[in-house]
This record gives structure tokens, sequence and C-alpha cells, in this order.
């Protein structure tokens, strides 16, 4: 007895899986959620699962560069580290520095609302 096992029959039948669509995403998404996982001091799997991501893609995502520190090491980054003239620069940059992960965060948690109270594909 012969059976055809071309993949056309195979998925008349349900028994081929079907591949899933590959997602992409952008140089500012991974940068985001790299920098969200090194500021925030929270597991890699949490981040991941906030994200919607496999957690390996984020470990490969901060392995390639695409966090502050990949930036800081040649990768788009000047490298330069200048020390403050006075308390009070110091005490700015700082507070520059919250205020811009705060923001950050805000944005990437207004995004994954937009992505998870979207319309289903």
């Amino acid at each position: 007895m012969l059976v055809d096992t071309s993949d056309k029959l195979l998925r008349e039948r349900g028994a081929l899986m079907t591949s899933k669509t590959r997602r992409e995403f952008t140089e500012e998404f991974k940068r985001e959620a790299v920098l969200l996982l090194e500021s925030s001091g929270r597991p890699l799997m949490q981040v991941a699962r906030e994200f919607g991501i496999e957690p390996s893609m984020l470990r490969n995502w901060r392995a390639r560069g695409h966090g502050p520190a990949g930036l800081a090491a040649g990768q788009g980054g000047t490298g330069k580290v200048t020390l403050p003239a006075s308390p009070e620069q110091a005490e700015i940059r700082q507070l520059r520095k919250e205020l811009e992960r705060a923001q950050m965060e805000r944005d990437i948690l207004r995004k994954a609302i937009g992505i998870f109270s979207g319309p289903p594909r």
C-alpha cells in the first residue's frame, strides 16, 4: 500500500504543522526591552513575559548589545564619561536619568497596552 505524504495532502488532513509567521521587532523596541531589563533589576523571565516575547530573544538582544552597555561600547554611543562640575549638576544629571527611565517605562507600557488591547489578528 502506497501512502501519499506530500505536503499538500498532509496540510489537508491537518497532519502538517503550518509555520508560524515570524515576528520582527524594531531596534528601538529591542533597546527599550534590554534597558528595562538592566535598569529594573527584575528577572529576565518576568521582563520577557511582560513584553510578550521569549526569554531567549531578550537574552540574545542583551548579548548583541542592544542595551545602553552596547551603546557605550562603541555601537552608536560615544562611550565618553564626563565628571560633573558641581554636586548640583550631578544631582540634575541623576534626576534627568531617572526621569528618562520613568518616561521610557511609561512609553513601553503604553505600547504594550496598545498591543494587547487592540483587535485580535
